[in-house]
């Protein structure tokens, strides 16, 4: 009996679990791009990266609103150094929503790469308005201030903000030493 009652419940949680990624499958079907389970995005061999890549072309092909596949997309071209095609793609995302922090992030990440400080910043500056707690934007833009245009003074007020948000972590107390490494000092977290 109490075997009979353990197999039940095994079964129910199958079926369930297979109800449930039904569900969420056709839910979402058109809006995400469909990889190889064992291929998790950004991850992969340059093979792995070149399909998915390939399928996401074709979609948005088809489907040129579809906003996750751009961002799949914009992601691949980001982790495979595919610059200009990167900044494209998070291009044609931010046209289907020009409000996405991190997509802004991304493409202000691809714009420095290229050496269009300005545009990045713009990008950074807009994420963290539309997001004030964005800690990649704060982060981003003090890193394009510090080392790229070489005006670490620019850099504390991005700084500042992002140690008010997150004091501790690994990038928090690379931050505390970039402004220590810079000497100036830094303003005390509230």
């Amino acid at each position: 009996m109490k075997r009979d009652a353990i197999l039940i419940a095994v079964v129910a949680m199958i079926v369930g679990l297979l109800g449930g990624y039904l569900i969420f499958s056709i839910s979402n079907s058109g809006k995400v791009l469909q990889t190889n389970a064992s291929i998790p995005a950004g991850a992969g061999s340059p093979t792995d990266y070149a399909q998915r890549i390939a399928q996401a072309e074709k979609i948005v092909a088809q489907d040129p609103k579809n906003l996750n596949v751009w961002i799949s997309l914009g992601n691949d071209y980001f982790d495979t150094e595919q610059v200009q095609k990167a900044i494209n793609a998070y291009g044609k995302a931010l046209e289907i929503d020009p409000n996405n922090p991190n997509v802004l992030t991304d493409q202000g990440v691809m714009f420095k790469k290229v050496g269009w400080y300005d545009k990045a910043l713009a990008n950074f500056d807009k994420a963290s308005k539309i997001a004030p707690n964005h800690l990649q934007s704060l982060y981003n833009a003090g890193i394009v201030y510090a080392i790229d245009l070489k005006q670490p003074e620019k850099a504390l007020p991005y700084w500042n903000s992002y140690l008010k948000i997150d004091s501790n972590s690994p990038t928090a107390l690379q931050i505390k030493g970039m402004i220590e490494q810079a000497g100036k000092p830094m303003a005390p977290v509230k």
